[in-house]
């Protein structure tokens, strides 16, 4: 039986995906740290939608989870036709100031796990000649982010490491699609460390800056995905944005972003 697997599904923008993925019917594996939500979740899944659904509690931020999560899908022998990476975390403030070891687990999170997991689902999905692998990025991917020096880095992986992956995948009938949201509302913040003042320096605090919700991500996203994408963007504000980073030399970007936060928190240049 297919299924698709999502990481990250235990809120935000997996949380109202896997919603959104039931009511079309889809089988589910819900992967995220945390088995209580995640078997919630899943019994609202099955009673609503009659699909079936399974999760999967694991840490990506461990270097182990996704062989754990490989394997679990293996023993349970549920076939992965789609796979959304779509967990990750952010950081924020001054870098040599944060816990390097928040640091290196970050890193791990949205990089190495979303390698390895990628992988480990990539090779059933050749030998069936058939499958799509959705990698979740940002608008932090566009462009150096002072301030959030790391996170931004992790993502500009994610879209390097997609966009090649994309045309790698092309001759064995796999789609492939990097997909990049904005600003969401959704715990990020709160796990990023940047609910307070650090938002405020980053432009990206809720209650001022523009932003979507969680369920406006996912309807884009399966847009795309309907439409066969291999890249999207979601909202047009963002587009718009992604576009003017192109003209702009990342030296003037970072320049420009590192001294507006020091500005906003009132710190000399």
């Amino acid at each position: 039986m297919k299924y698709t697997l999502v990481t990250g599904a235990s809120g935000g923008i997996g949380e109202a995906l896997v919603k959104k993925l039931a009511a079309r019917q889809h089988n589910l594996v819900l992967v995220a740290r945390n088995a209580e939500k995640l078997a919630k979740i899943t019994k609202e899944l099955q009673e609503q939608h009659g699909v079936q659904a399974a999760y999967i509690a694991a840490d990506l931020a461990k270097p182990d989870a996704a062989f754990q999560i490989f394997a679990e899908t293996q023993k349970h022998g549920w076939e992965i036709d789609i796979l959304v990476n779509n967990a990750g975390i952010g950081s924020g403030g001054e870098f040599a100031t944060l816990s390097l070891q928040s640091e290196l687990d970050l890193l791990q999170l949205n990089n190495a796990s979303l390698l390895a997991v990628t992988h480990l689902f990539l090779q059933p999905m050749r030998e069936r000649k058939r499958g799509t692998i959705i990698n979740i990025a940002s608008m932090a991917a566009f462009m150096p982010v002072p301030y959030m020096a790391t996170y931004a880095a992790s993502k500009a992986f994610v879209r390097s490491f997609t966009q090649a992956l994309t045309q790698e995948c092309i001759p064995c009938n796999i789609h492939v699609m990097l997909f990049a949201p904005g600003l969401t509302k959704t715990n990020f913040n709160e796990s990023a460390g940047i609910n307070n003042e650090k938002g405020v320096g980053l432009s990206s605090d809720y209650q001022t800056a523009a932003t979507q919700t969680p369920e406006d991500v996912a309807d884009e996203l399966l847009q795309a995905l309907d439409a066969n994408k291999q890249f999207k963007i979601s909202g047009s504000r963002n587009r718009l944005g992604a576009r003017l980073a192109t003209l702009l030399p990342n030296a003037m970007i970072t320049r420009v972003m590192a001294n507006s936060y020091r500005k906003k928190l009132g710190q000399s240049n």
